[in-house]
């Protein structure tokens, strides 16, 4: 069982050994899907790397129950993942690369909303998955802080601290599908991070133009109406708030020139 550094907004407990979730009262979600070093050997840089058995695990669809109807209605989905401490060779825990597959009822690729639980995180972001990957961020998110990739980016989610394990929640588009191909055409987004001494530095893949990596601290996304309280918490105290998750469309203009 692992101690709450702050309040989730959700009644629920996170496991490491092994990995993975419990709900309290009136809380349900599924069954922990475990990712195992074998199951992603194919996507590391050293496929023959040592690393933790059981990497990390995801519950996709955590809900109260009042609210289920209200989800759905909003075609919105609320996911928690949980990373083991450790490195899976010179890399830091993470997760693949990848851009969010068109939604069918928007249209669009959609956003996501992350919030950090424990431990650090990098949420690395590019605005293409092409020669020219535009612009390159890694946002450096503590417990509490916010993060968000706007539609259409490649990104991924990366531990920041070996030492300690790392749990994040998102908001994510019901219908969410990942694509893989782009960025596995490329060997992976455009910038690598690795671990020197406990520390990530970062290395340009040679299979996209070279560019420059900025390195950043979460801003506060007044535009959207985002607040410092726990992302569940908020869809409570008001259902329609993140419906630009799920609608990225009715807020076109906001992700016109995002900085995130």
């Amino acid at each position: 069982m692992v101690e709450q550094p702050f309040d989730f907004g959700l009644d629920m407990t996170i496991h490491r050994q092994p990995l993975g979730f419990s709900y309290g009262g009136e809380v349900i979600g599924p069954l922990a899907e475990i990712r195992t070093l074998d199951q992603i050997r194919a996507s590391l840089r050293d496929p023959h790397c040592s690393g933790p058995n059981e990497v990390y695990a995801i519950a996709m669809d955590v809900a109260r129950i009042q609210d289920r109807d209200e989800l759905k209605k909003r075609m919105l989905l609320f996911g928690v993942v949980t990373y083991a401490a450790g490195q899976l060779g010179n890399e830091p825990v993470r997760s693949q690369g990848h851009v969010h597959r068109i939604s069918q009822h928007s249209g669009w690729s959609p956003p996501e909303l992350y919030e950090i639980w424990q431990g650090r995180a990098i949420i690395y972001m590019q605005e293409y998955v092409a020669d020219d990957p535009g612009r390159c961020f890694a946002v450096i998110a503590s417990p509490g802080e916010k993060v968000l990739v706007p539609p259409g980016w490649g990104h991924a989610t990366i531990s920041a601290s070996p030492d300690e394990p790392l749990t994040f929640a998102a908001w994510c588009d019901r219908e969410y599908g990942f694509e893989y191909d782009a960025v596995r055409a490329r060997k992976g987004l455009a910038w690598y991070p690795l671990l020197q001494e406990k520390q990530i530095v970062w290395q340009h893949n040679p299979h996209y133009a070279p560019g420059r990596l900025q390195a950043i601290t979460p801003r506060h996304y007044s535009e959207f109406g985002i607040t410092t309280a726990p992302l569940y918490q908020q869809f409570i105290d008001d259902p329609a708030r993140f419906q630009f998750i799920s609608r990225p469309d009715k807020a076109a203009d906001r992700w016109l020139d995002f900085h995130p």
